[in-house]
């Protein structure tokens, strides 16, 4: 059973389990800001920046499996003050092994019930246009804004164009 639970906090335990969903994503090629090979230590820096990050608006929720951690997503709050109706989606991560079970559709179900009863009334994310996040995000009723060529590097350096994605998730 899949459970979905937001890290309010650096907790030590969640570490190695993130860093390892992390270096999973980017050596199946997932374009999250980092080039292969990722080495343990950059991955978890990565993650250790991230707990710092979530006393300034950043959320973060995990997906677990048996307590094993299989997923994770990230909400960060836009803190202008003409823009604290919006978030932006970021680093949505599944381990390979367990892709096509839902758990996409579940962590953005809590992060978007997350920003509805907080006041985000408008999402944003960007991803690889060709990539099968781009495919969840439409199905999960997210609409494409356009795209940029050449934005964005997969883990092999290879440049590829970038698609925007807005939600509007109020109740």
């Amino acid at each position: 059973m899949i459970r979905i639970r937001r890290i309010e906090g650096a907790e030590a335990a969640v570490l190695a389990p993130l860093a390892h969903l992390l270096r999973d994503a980017v050596h199946d090629g997932a374009s999250v800001g980092f080039l292969a090979p990722l080495t343990e230590a950059t991955a978890a820096r990565y993650w250790q920046q991230v707990f710092e990050r979530l006393r300034d608006g950043l959320v973060l929720w995990v997906a677990e499996d048996d307590d094993c951690i299989v997923g994770s997503v990230q909400l960060e709050l836009c803190g202008k003050a003409n823009g604290r109706h919006r978030a932006e989606v970021q680093k949505l991560f599944v381990l390979t092994s367990h892709r096509g079970r839902g758990i996409s559709t579940g962590l953005m179900q809590a992060l978007e019930e997350w920003a509805r009863g907080n006041g985000r009334t408008l999402l944003v994310l960007d991803t690889l246009s060709d990539s099968a996040a781009a495919s969840i995000y439409r199905h999960l009723g997210w609409q494409y804004a356009g795209s940029i060529p050449d934005y964005a590097a997969t883990p092999d350096g290879v440049l590829h164009a970038t698609s925007y994605f807005y939600k509007h998730v109020t109740s």
